[in-house]
């Protein structure tokens, strides 16, 4: 049985003197969300995090000591550590913080400390557009906003540059990739809905179920290879083995890639599910429900379903002032997508269930006393 890592913490001697480090040593051990099972560490070396942070203050944010950023992302996370603390104190740049987000709060912050870039998930996106929508003052003059961590719906992107007056890049990565992988990038075309293209120093490709590529426009396994790949789990060396392959970390993301190198996340592995022989992307129906005026939040799971294998539904969450029927929310999304897509099972509730950075946990989600996904 692995030795625990307190125990190890607790057993080694005290050392008082620098000690000298090479790129490839663990530098860091970050636990991963746990968003679709249970949390591994993931080792992180000193390349990984220098070049990382690197990468993202000078080409992505490009920033300098005249930048202030927003530090609503728990430090303890990939996002927030790299994306945030890191690339502020390698660009010299400053970074206000708030320990816990709450929007109104954030809006008071980013008026009284002048900040320039705002970074988040998207539940943070849609809070903000709620309150600054509420609270009637002068809405925050950004130069730019970045969106990591998960899927930001098209519909609340385009809401929030017409709202903040600025650009919202979309990124992607992972705690095992430091996080950054692919980014719409400042200085090149972007794409709403897309996560960008691979940041320098990163290669990714897609990948088929028997480790063959997959062309453009097909749905395949984002698979990521650079200076930003862990060098395994932490004890736990047959889930390192199961995600590197062949040299390439297979990040159990599912997405297409365009004919301009753009790459679109379809949805989580775990998260799809299939109905009646059919694959469902939950996020495609999401897209659709956060189109509806009175859906500020939702989730679409599987549920069991005696026939079908497993059904679609969905869970929303209501913008405040707003009403709508289960009947309408279904009807809205039948009137956009194929028959066997639509949600047949629709319910409200107050708030989903979120992890410490605000990503939604699905696997929380229980819906008619069924555990999403169970």
């Amino acid at each position: 049985m692995p030795t625990p890592f307190h125990a190890l913490l607790l057993a080694a001697l005290p050392r008082t003197g620098i000690v000298e480090r090479s790129g490839d040593a663990t530098a860091l051990i970050l636990y991963t969300s746990g968003t679709t099972g249970t949390p591994k560490g993931a080792e992180l070396t000193h390349r990984n995090l220098l070049t990382n942070a690197a990468t993202t203050a000078q080409t992505l944010l490009l920033l300098g000591p005249q930048d202030v950023l927003f530090g609503g992302l728990p430090l303890f996370h990939a996002f927030g550590q790299t994306c945030a603390m890191n690339a502020a104190v390698a660009a010299g740049a400053t970074l206000t913080l708030l320990s816990r987000f709450e929007p109104e709060r954030a809006l008071e912050i980013m008026r009284r400390d002048a900040v320039t870039v705002f970074l988040g998930v998207p539940t943070m996106y849609t809070a903000l557009l709620r309150a600054v929508r509420q609270d009637g003052d002068e809405v925050p003059r950004l130069r730019l906003a970045v969106s990591g961590g998960a899927a930001l719906p098209v519909e609340v992107l385009h809401d929030f540059e017409q709202t903040f007056r600025a650009p919202v890049l979309e990124g992607y990565g992972l705690s095992e990739t430091s996080p950054v992988a692919a980014f719409n990038h400042p200085d090149r075309p972007r794409k709403a809905g897309s996560i960008g293209t691979p940041v320098r120093g990163v290669r990714m490709k897609l990948v088929a179920d028997d480790g063959s590529d997959v062309g453009p426009g097909a749905v395949g396994e984002i698979a990521v290879q650079g200076e930003n790949v862990m060098k395994g789990y932490f004890n736990n060396p047959d889930a390192g083995a199961a995600a590197l392959r062949d040299g390439w970390f297979h990040t159990g993301d599912l997405a297409r890639v365009d004919e301009d190198g753009f790459y679109f996340i379809v949805d989580r592995k775990k998260d799809l599910i299939i109905r009646g022989g059919y694959n469902v992307y939950p996020r495609e129906i999401e897209e659709v429900l956060y189109g509806h005026p009175a859906v500020a939040e939702a989730a679409v799971v599987g549920v069991p379903h005696p026939l079908h294998g497993e059904e679609v539904a969905a869970v929303v969450v209501l913008r405040a002032g707003a009403t709508a029927t289960a009947r309408e929310i279904r009807d809205h999304v039948k009137e956009r997508v194929a028959a066997y897509k639509y949600p047949r099972v629709v319910t409200f509730a107050a708030e989903l269930p979120k992890g410490p950075t605000g990503k939604i946990l699905k696997r929380e989600i229980t819906v008619e006393g069924h555990r999403a996904g169970s």
